[in-house]
């Protein structure tokens, strides 16, 4: 009981994480607009993201434009759509693997198969936590170069945007919850692939025969 309570809670934080993928996906807040040296006008500011940019105005008003060229746009933006989309829907896979073996659902019958099944939807969880890894760290590696390199002038310089923090948060439980699905189903299928068996021991009564409940 205790393993299958895990393995949902498991299932849970991978959701969790799924969703926050798609969520920091499409959020244009990757990277924002810093205000530094000279560059001290807040009356806008400027956010960029894997599929929009956005001016927002002090007044509140908002203006979105999605980017016109997909070709024109640099590696680390293109790679980041590529990441993400493929992440969204492997997490879909991954949910449906984990729920198809999981030990609370009877759609396969329990079992060494059972248990691979889940390990295999565990195992898909880690992989989409490593890929989002990549365009994230990669994002972060960029503003964070710009930002302290002295040719770029302060009104290029970003800052790493709020999509940025949801998504290593949505990492970290991706990577948790894959972590936990695996360990409980390697646990279960190490219970039941070596079932304990018990015997009576056989002692032979005063008239050399032996007792016949030892053979109960």
């Amino acid at each position: 009981m205790t393993s299958a309570a895990l393995e949902i809670l498991g299932l849970g934080l991978g959701i969790l994480g799924w969703v926050g993928v798609i969520l920091a996906c499409g959020l244009p807040m990757w990277q924002v607009s810093a205000f530094i040296d000279v560059n001290i006008v807040v009356a806008q500011t400027i956010w960029e993201g894997l599929w929009m940019n956005c001016v927002v105005q002090s007044t509140g008003q908002m203006q979105c434009k999605v980017y016109d060229s997909i070709l024109a746009l640099p590696a680390e933006v293109q790679a980041g759509r590529a990441l993400t989309v493929v992440v969204a829907l492997l997490g879909l896979v991954a949910l449906m693997v984990t729920v198809v073996g999981a030990q609370c659902t009877n759609c396969i019958r329990p079992g060494k198969m059972k248990s691979r099944i889940v390990i295999a939807g565990g195992a898909i969880y880690i992989l989409c936590g490593v890929l989002v890894l990549v365009p994230l760290c990669w994002f972060a590696n960029i503003v964070i170069s710009d930002f302290y390199d002295p040719t770029v002038p302060p009104s290029k310089k970003r800052e790493m945007g709020a999509a940025l923090y949801i998504g290593w948060a949505a990492t970290a439980l991706l990577l948790f919850g894959g972590c936990l699905i695996c360990c409980c189903s390697c646990a279960q299928r190490d219970e039941t692939s070596f079932p304990v068996k018990y015997s009576a021991p056989r002692r032979p009564t005063s008239n050399g025969e032996y007792d016949k409940k030892n053979y109960v």
